[in-house]
């Protein structure tokens, strides 16, 4: 049961993260690809992301708008990547001490997911708020891509040794 919900908040995750890639790859206004994937990594983008929103073609108002949701959201944001910054900065002091300490490592790791979780849901806020911006041919190409990722992961995870695994949830 563990597993289908991991898979089911994965596949969630990933196709969030389609549209929030989407967005991230235009809020510069679009100034060509490499600047856009700048802006993504700004926002904890992923830079195959800024491919994919890239064939949505938005509109400069679009662009406008989206940009207006990160500026909305970067106060909400930088506190949280710092805090997953600073939690992994004690992680790795913790691990290169010469003192491991398996409760203190716990609490670190307990809070950074905690923090990543806060991190996660404002995505999908985001994400949900790009998502309303686009047209119904932008949100059938972004179904597609949805579909044809999913289809390379559980590829992948098969490759992996998972072909036990059950299928992707339907959309």
């Amino acid at each position: 049961m563990k597993s289908k919900f991991a898979k089911t908040a994965l596949y969630t995750v990933l196709g969030l993260a389609l549209v929030a890639g989407i967005a991230f790859a235009e809020q510069e206004g679009g100034a060509g690809m490499h600047h856009g994937m700048r802006g993504m990594h700004r926002f904890g983008g992923d830079p195959g992301m800024a491919m994919m929103l890239h064939r949505l073609n938005l509109t400069e108002d679009q662009k406008a708008q989206v940009k207006k949701i990160f500026e909305a959201e970067k106060p909400t944001m930088q506190p949280l990547h710092q805090q997953e910054f600073l939690a992994h900065q004690q992680m790795m002091q913790l691990i290169t001490s010469g003192n491991f300490d398996q409760a203190k490592a716990t609490a670190i790791a307990t809070q950074e997911a905690q923090t990543h979780i806060q991190m996660e849901v404002e995505h999908a806020k985001i994400h949900a708020q790009i998502y309303q911006l686009l047209d119904s041919t932008q949100k059938a190409k972004v179904a597609d891509m949805m579909a044809k990722h999913q289809e390379r992961m559980q590829q992948h995870m098969q490759k992996q040794g998972g072909e036990d695994q059950p299928a992707p949830p339907a959309q």
